[in-house]
């Protein structure tokens, strides 16, 4: 047998020995020990930890990097609308294009292979944040998949014309529709014209919903009520959802429950939520998470995700969702191995699951694939390791060698 790749000496989830992985044509060929064959190139990865890779469901790409132009006094969220507002009234096509590569690099070099972004479409952005983000994606499609949602952020009913543009852009390569009930006026006939523009062209939709710490100001009734309407269960995510950390645990598993039978996810940003959330309380600030992992046991699919990176919503980050998942853990206080491996597939298979990627590190399956400094998932949880070389279609995207510390006697 040749081949055109074969890595030697990798972990894989939930095996102890180390496989080799053999590559042909962008597809994985074996996965064995020891296997033996000619091949064009071979990587010893030394015992690393192999998957399919990390699976950001919800980031903004467009709206990243812009703490120089952005005050944050108040670090509330409508502080964080309002700054951001202003300052993407000025993003220039390639003022976003090199904002958005430069995370995007750091994203697929955290080892991150498939990602969700959210676009601001309106009458401030216009279409420039667009364009520029599909030329990111056309751009670094040879290391990374990325699903592009049209998004209205500040509303619809106030502002019909953004309406108009959402349907252009889903006209000329966005991948989802996605609203914000919460900024609008009329946040039950926004949801709405959300699921109308999704019938119309036929693709998912992705919610940002209550965003506070408040269970009685709540859309999530009338996205349940129009998922079900529209037939729409499988296609339908919501963002933050921050209240249900709120609630008492009998309410919540009641909640969870009609979420998961309508076939709706939730991807859980614990950055941004832990920054914006509880800002009225001087003492025992909650945490303002929703507990993704609660809801998971009650069949809801969910995911944990980056969200923002170093703008007024969350003046941290580096796309690394490894750290994400270890800060998800930390502030959730899970220490049992089951659980940790839960909070890892929320950044993996889980958050593929809601994107509607494949993913798999198996015979016959696609050869993208990413090493980490860590023998299993626990420890990718636990100690967010770096990531050391990964591959896309089974060719090397990026390589990141073992730090070494070089000893001596003083």
């Amino acid at each position: 047998m040749k081949v055109d790749l074969l890595l030697r000496n990798a972990r894989i989830a939930r095996h102890p020995d180390l496989f080799d992985i053999a590559i042909k044509d962008g597809l994985i060929t074996g996965i064995e020990h020891k296997i033996r064959c000619d091949a064009v190139e071979e990587d010893d990865l030394e015992g690393a930890f192999a998957f399919p890779g990390f699976v950001d469901s919800h980031i903004h790409l467009d709206k990243a990097c812009i703490l120089d132009r952005c005050s944050i006094c108040a670090g509330t969220l409508e502080e964080a609308v309002r700054e951001t507002a202003k300052a993407k009234a000025g993003f220039s096509e390639d003022d976003v294009y090199q904002r958005a590569s430069a995370l995007v690099s750091k994203a697929i070099m955290h080892g991150t292979n498939r990602m969700r972004t959210f676009v601001e479409i309106d009458p401030r952005a216009g279409m420039r944040s667009f364009e520029a983000i599909k030329r990111v994606r056309e751009d670094y499609a040879f290391a990374i998949d990325i699903q592009i949602c049209a998004f209205a952020q500040e509303g619809l009913t106030q502002e019909p014309e953004t309406e108009a543009m959402l349907d252009e852009a889903l006209r000329s390569g966005a991948d989802l529709i996605g609203g914000c009930p919460y900024t609008d006026a009329d946040p039950a006939e926004h949801v709405r014209r959300i699921f109308a523009l999704a019938r119309r062209h036929d693709v998912d939709v992705d919610f940002h919903l209550d965003f506070s710490l408040d269970p009685t100001k709540t859309d999530l009734p009338a996205v349940i009520e129009a998922t079900q309407l529209n037939d729409y269960g499988g296609r339908v995510t919501i963002g933050h959802v921050t209240n249900l950390s709120a609630l008492d645990p009998d309410v919540l598993a009641l909640i969870g429950r009609r979420i998961a039978d309508a076939g709706i996810a939730l991807t859980v940003l614990p950055a941004t939520d832990l920054f914006l959330m509880g800002r009225q309380y001087s003492s025992n600030v909650p945490r303002g998470i929703a507990p993704a992992h609660l809801l998971s046991a009650l069949g809801v699919r969910t995911a944990i995700a980056t969200n923002n990176v170093l703008n007024p919503f969350t003046p941290f980050g580096d796309a690394s969702l490894a750290r994400m998942a270890n800060l998800y853990a930390n502030v959730m206080q899970l220490s049992r191995d089951a659980d940790i491996e839960l909070v890892f597939d929320m950044v993996g298979s889980q958050a593929a699951a809601i994107i509607g990627a494949r993913y798999d590190l198996a015979v016959g399956g696609p050869a993208d694939i990413v090493a980490l400094d860590a023998v299993d998932s626990c420890e990718v949880v636990r100690s967010s390791p770096l990531a050391l070389a990964g591959w896309k279609r089974g060719r090397k995207t990026f390589t990141r060698p073992k730090p070494q510390l070089m000893k001596y006697r003083p």
